[in-house]
C-alpha cells in the first residue's frame, strides 16, 4: 500500500506543477502581450474605431439634411394612414401610422395625440403594432451594423 500512496502523492505533485506551469505560460505571455507597442497601438485604434462609430450613429440619426427628409416622411405617412382609415381599411391605415411612430422624434407625445383623435379600436390596432415594429427597427439596424462591419 505504501507504493500506491507514493504514486497518488506523485500524480497530486505533477498536476499541481502542471497547473502552476500552465498559469506562469499565460501570465508571461499576457505580459509580453501587453507590453508590445503594436498590441497598444491596435487596441488603441480599434478603440477610437467603435467610438467613432458609435458617435457617427448618433449624428446620423439627428444630421439636419436627414432631419428634413424625417420630418417629410413623417408627415407623408401620417396623411396616409389618415387616408386609409378615412377609406375603411383600418389595417393599412394603422400600418402607416406605425411608421410615423418609428420616425417620429417624439414618440410618446405622438401616441398621446392618437390617444385623443383616433377612435378607441384603431388606437388599440396601433398599441398592440408597436412590438412588432420595434422587433423590426431592431432586426434591421441589426443587420445594418452587421454590414458596417463587414466593411471594415
Amino acid at each position: 500500500m505504501p507504493c500506491g500512496r507514493t504514486v497518488l502523492c506523485l500524480l497530486a505533485a505533477l498536476a499541481a506543477c502542471g497547473a502552476v506551469a500552465f498559469l506562469g505560460y499565460c501570465v508571461y505571455f499576457d505580459r509580453k502581450r501587453c507590453g508590445d507597442p503594436a498590441f497598444r497601438r491596435r487596441l488603441r485604434d480599434k478603440r477610437r474605431a467603435q467610438h467613432q462609430k458609435a458617435e457617427g450613429r448618433g449624428a446620423q440619426v439627428w444630421d439636419p439634411a436627414k432631419n428634413e427628409k424625417l420630418q417629410e416622411l413623417f408627415l407623408q405617412e401620417v396623411q396616409m394612414g389618415e387616408l386609409w382609415l378615412s377609406r375603411g381599411d383600418l389595417r393599412l391605415g394603422v400600418e402607416h401610422l406605425s411608421n410615423a411612430l418609428l420616425v417620429c422624434g417624439q414618440p410618446e407625445e405622438l401616441l398621446k395625440v392618437f390617444k385623443h383623435t383616433l377612435p378607441p379600436k384603431v388606437f388599440e390596432m396601433l398599441l398592440h403594432k408597436i412590438p412588432l415594429i420595434c422587433q423590426q427597427f431592431e432586426t434591421d439596424m441589426n443587420e445594418q451594423e452587421y454590414l458596417e462591419d463587414d466593411r471594415d
